[in-house]
């Protein structure tokens, strides 16, 4: 299955910005928005992501809000599939299911249109990064409850020091990131 080679990766770490202490202080927060200005960046990472995952054959690709439905839908039209938002809990106009999850200081919801994946389908879940998993082992959670499988977990980054994708694994999850950095990085 398809790695990022060093160059992409040389490529892309230095398309991700580090901006300090947002949204609050000691946070090293990784902005990838210049990732999806370059062309060159978003293509290649599409490029990677669609060799991995199109003998995989998923049905659809869900994304959770908002930055994983940038590179979610992006995935899905190269793949030729649909694209299934997860979304903040009260932004879907359908009737859905909700999971709640744990933030850092409380608590968090998102939601699924109850009518978003059909029994049995294989989904590829696509966020753009994994910290500490509460999202996406969320977002995992409101799959299942729809009698889909997950068939892998994707991150543009894993934050390794801050347990999500052990996490995830840990749940029986399959986990893939095309780059694997520590939240205190700031060299890009």
């Amino acid at each position: 299955m398809a790695r990022p080679t060093q160059d992409q990766n040389k490529a892309w770490l230095d398309g991700i910005r580090t901006v300090k202490h947002w949204p609050k202080h000691g946070v090293m927060f990784k902005d990838i928005t210049p990732l999806f200005q370059n062309p060159a960046y978003f293509k290649s990472m599409i490029d990677t992501l669609k060799q991995r995952y199109e003998p995989m054959k998923p049905d659809v690709i869900a994304g959770i809000d908002a930055r994983g439905f940038m590179l979610g839908a992006a995935l899905a039209q190269a793949m030729g599939l649909g694209f299934v938002p997860i979304r903040k809990a009260g932004k879907l106009p359908f009737e859905t299911i909700k999971e709640d999850y744990a933030l850092e200081y409380g608590q968090a919801s998102i939601e699924i249109h109850i009518d978003a994946l059909k029994a049995g389908d294989k989904v590829l879940l696509v966020d753009d990064l994994m910290a500490t998993g509460g999202t996406m082992l969320a977002a995992v959670r409101l799959i299942k409850r729809l009698k889909a499988e997950v068939l892998e977990a994707c991150a543009i980054i894993d934050l390794r020091d801050l347990g999500g994708s052990a996490l995830l694994r840990n749940e029986a999850v399959r986990v893939f990131s095309l780059l694997a950095i520590d939240s205190g990085d700031d060299t890009h």
